[in-house]
């Protein structure tokens, strides 16, 4: 015996315990030390049969790469940051994009790391902090707005993203959209079809580049067959529900209140049908709604109302693959996703 043992760990005469390094990965496996640093960096040329028995006895005797001089050696930091933005407009937002994401890194050398973005701080700020300090090999964001300053700064600087939403920007760039105009599109006209007359909408906040594809998709359904139509005053889908839910039961005691209602949130759905039934009426019966769904939350709801299903889990997954092209230096042409909407009508109305 040499003192020795599995992990590579060299008993001393005080117990003291050496760091299991690449060449302790390298005899283990029986593979070169320069073939057991490109499997852990995930290089597609390794087979993935051997990168994952690298990374499995890399586990079992506690390795750590040393992320300083990885740093300074490749350039690279091995992370990509999510700059999340928190908003209850969707359930589960964050959880589900987080685990789509970490699925896309899975069996890569990236980690993810999430940096929060406070509201009453300018978007850029922690996008200026990742990128001076290099904190990060890419970033991923959501919530775009139509000239978003973000992309704006990252297209300037050469430095790899993928945003949750279009731009209107001239420069191509990559991102991963769900298709807004066909899920108010489709709300409304089955809305139109159960024989809805007057027909509201909750919009999303005006500053963001989906508010006008929600917007067009609900304007060509309503001009399609010539109902009567409003756009919710006063609250959007970044409001309170409890904002939500007073300026619906206001509205629905005034002359003339809509039939029917477009909710782009399961937030602003469950508003939606307190103030229904506040006024003593029937959610999804005396008054439509249909909803976009992002959880299994409505599975539980009764009375059930229609619903279109995003999926922020693939959209987090599609982002993430997105982001390992866009570090490789594919074309962002390329890297251009929209996601299509699910309908799961199963109301009765």
């Amino acid at each position: 015996m040499d003192g020795t043992d599995r992990g590579g760990r060299r008993e001393t005469g005080d117990d003291a315990v050496a760091k299991p390094t690449l060449r302790t990965i390298a005899e283990l496996t029986g593979l070169a030390v320069t073939t057991v640093s490109r499997a852990l960096g995930g290089a597609p040329q390794i087979a993935l049969e051997t990168r994952q028995k690298v990374q499995r006895v890399a586990e079992e005797i506690g390795y750590l790469p040393d992320r300083a001089a990885q740093r300074l050696r490749t350039g690279r930091t091995n992370v990509i940051t999510l700059v999340l933005d928190p908003h209850e407009e969707i359930l589960g937002f964050s959880t589900s994009l987080i685990r789509g994401l970490t699925e896309a890194l899975r069996n890569t050398a990236y980690h993810l790391v999430v940096t929060p973005h406070f509201a009453n701080a300018p978007s850029t700020d922690p996008v200026r902090h990742i990128m001076r300090n290099r904190m990060a090999d890419g970033i991923v964001f959501s919530r775009t707005e139509p000239f978003d300053e973000r992309v704006k700064l990252l297209l300037e600087h050469d430095f790899p993203f993928v945003c949750h939403g279009r731009t209107e920007l001239g420069t191509p760039h990559p991102y991963v959209d769900f298709d807004n105009y066909s899920f108010s599109y489709e709300a409304t006209k089955r809305l139109i079809g159960s024989g809805r007359k007057r027909l509201a909408i909750i919009m999303p906040p005006r500053r963001f580049t989906f508010f006008q594809h929600v917007q067009y998709g609900f304007m060509s359904a309503v001009r399609e067959s010539g109902v009567s139509f409003e756009l919710a005053e006063g609250v959007d889908l970044d409001s309170s529900a409890a904002d939500i839910q007073a300026q619906v039961f206001q509205r629905l005691g005034e002359p003339n209140p809509p039939d029917g209602y477009v909710c782009g949130g399961e937030v602003s759905a469950l508003a939606v049908m307190a103030a229904i039934s506040d006024r003593g009426l029937n959610p999804g019966r005396d008054i439509g709604i249909v909803a976009k769904r992002t959880s299994g939350l409505f599975n539980l709801v009764r009375p059930q109302i229609d619903t279109i299903y995003e999926d922020i889990t693939d959209a987090g997954w599609q982002m993430g693959r997105a982001l390992l092209a866009a570090i490789a230096g594919r074309d962002p042409n390329e890297l251009q996703i929209l996601q299509k909407p699910e309908l799961n009508f199963v109301a009765t109305t």
